[in-house]
């Protein structure tokens, strides 16, 4: 492993930080693996189903060379299992972790680490520059979030078959709206792609900020989104969001 402050890394950068955590990964087709979630703080967009409302203004100011050193600290119980994958995985997550210059650097400084990184971000911001190795966990915002608008669609084009793509979804309408971008796309065809159910959010996580529920839409259950992906033979990962089955839906540094 190469230690931090090794290989020109940016030591003297800054970011907001929400919070440094080792757990199981809930989502992707990581699901169940031992992870460090790096949430950084700051967001743009205020979608409808978001439950990490707290991480668009609640954070500290971390040097870069700090934050590589807690991963590594964090992951050292690991350092000596004979896998064919190094764990832990790391994931930068959100907030949107691109809406702060030095991030997509400091991904790279990790990589150099020797981890394998995963990148959650909304889709809404440019991945063409990022260092070729990390794992990006694209959303394509559905209707119901509110944000579907700001989805930028010339990242497809840069999509690899590391990357994932990931429909949240919380209405009839955006299942058939996720279906019609799935195949307009081909994205099958690129990389994995994730139809993702919205797990309704806690009294607590309900933020006045957030875009409302379309009063048109009509709410979709798990079992009606299982059933229409199955009966519509899409070739997509079903996922629920793992950790929520585990602890508190609401639980924080899970």
């Amino acid at each position: 492993m190469v230690e931090p402050g090794r290989r020109g890394m940016s030591l003297t950068a800054t970011l907001k930080i929400n919070e440094i955590y080792l757990s199981l990964q809930g989502e992707s087709t990581y699901a169940g693996l031992p992870c460090v979630f790096v949430r950084t703080t700051g967001c743009n967009l205020r979608c409808s189903y978001c439950d990490t409302a707290y991480a668009f203004t609640e954070g500290e100011k971390i040097d870069a060379q700090s934050i590589l050193k807690k991963i590594v600290e964090l992951s050292v119980p690991y350092q000596s299992a004979n896998t064919a994958q190094k764990l832990p995985l790391v994931e930068f997550t959100g907030g949107e972790p691109l809406l702060q210059e030095g991030t997509a650097k400091l991904m790279a400084d990790v990589c150099d680490l020797g981890f394998t990184v995963l990148l959650e971000t909304s889709g809404a911001w440019d991945i063409s520059q990022l260092d070729k190795r990390i794992r990006r966990i694209m959303d394509l915002k559905c209707p119901s979030s509110g944000e579907s608008e700001k989805n930028r669609y010339q990242n497809i084009q840069f999509l690899q078959s590391t990357d994932e793509v990931k429909f949240v979804i919380g209405s009839i309408e955006d299942y058939e709206w996720a279906k019609e971008q799935l195949l307009k796309y081909r994205l099958a065809s690129v990389c994995p792609v994730l139809f993702s159910w919205v797990a309704p959010l806690a009294e607590n996580q309900k933020v006045s900020s957030l875009k409302a529920f379309p009063a048109q839409h009509h709410p979709i259950s798990r079992l009606d989104l299982v059933e229409r992906i199955v009966a519509d033979a899409l070739p997509v990962r079903f996922q629920l969001q793992m950790h929520k089955f585990i602890w508190p839906p609401d639980e924080r540094g899970v």
